[in-house]
């Protein structure tokens, strides 16, 4: 590899190394950035200062941290680097040339890390007189998985639990798509039966989101311990949930479509539910 200028971080630092195309960190960076299936991996990769504000500030362990020093000039991304330096397992020092081929921006940061995402059991959710889980059943869309995480957030559902899980939460379109808020949230991914069991022992109402429901959202009271369940795009929720106690609940359609995106759905049933917890709406 050329000799390169080295203006913002001292190679001679412990845990910094300049790394080349051919380094086994930016092979496995490609890995993850071609990787779509539903693995069980930990690791995503990520980048872009917002998103590695994101996981500074929520303590995220970064495994590699891969920095192209020419695309960094602002004020806010000299002083982001410094706090990255001081908590990544280790930096590499890449050209732009080697940068392009972990980055997905046209314009990017210089900033792209390997981390691991934060890992929840059930038993993690903390449970409260009033509280309100989001459930993820088989979506496989990862940009729908990211907005419903987002959304989430915004109305600060306690906990978002995946179950018959069709795309890995670490699809980078999942993290771009919650805007980070998926490294906030507890996020549990489990089996349907697990799920339903805890969600029956912890006295929790359940309440799918099915367009022949004849209740409408906006009619429903969301106090107590309340699970809102989303399906799959396609297929809608998985037919064990209709074998057991449930509310079916829908949103009124009153054009010519008959349903809408899930993650637009789930969006306003959601925040609807939470402000009437909250007694934000009556």
């Amino acid at each position: 590899m050329e000799e390169q200028s080295i203006n913002l971080i001292n190679v001679n630092r412990k845990n910094v190394e300049i790394a080349g195309l051919k380094h086994e960190v930016i092979k496995q960076a490609v890995t993850l950035l071609k990787e779509n299936k539903s693995g069980n991996s930990s690791l995503f990769l990520t980048e872009g200062i917002w998103a590695h504000q994101k996981i500074y500030d929520n303590k995220l362990r970064i495994e590699a941290f891969i920095v192209c020093e020419e695309y960094i000039f602002s004020e806010e991304a000299k002083i982001l680097l410094d706090k990255i330096l001081e908590v990544a397992e280790r930096t590499y020092v890449v050209s732009n040339k080697v940068f392009a081929k972990v980055t997905q921006l046209d314009g990017p940061d210089g900033f792209v890390s390997i981390c691991e995402f934060p890992k929840y059991e059930l038993d993690d959710i903390e449970l409260k007189e009033n509280s309100l889980i989001t459930i993820l059943d088989g979506l496989e869309t990862p940009g729908n998985i990211g907005t419903i995480c987002r959304t989430s957030d915004g109305a600060e559902v306690d906990a978002i639990i995946v179950c018959n899980r069709k795309a890995r939460i670490t699809n980078s379109k999942t993290i771009k798509g919650s805007m980070g808020a998926c490294f906030n949230k507890k996020i549990v991914d489990t089996d349907v039966e697990t799920l339903i069991e805890w969600l029956q022992k912890n006295n929790f109402r359940i309440m799918l989101t099915d367009t022949r429901a004849t209740k409408s959202y906006f009619d429903i009271d969301y106090t107590g311990r309340v699970a809102i369940v989303a399906g799959n795009e396609r297929y809608g929720i998985t037919r064990t949930w209709y074998n057991i106690d449930t509310e079916l609940i829908s949103i009124p359609m009153l054009g010519q479509c008959d349903s809408l995106n899930v993650a637009v759905s789930t969006s306003i049933i959601l925040y609807e539910a939470s402000m009437k917890q909250k007694g934000l709406k009556k």
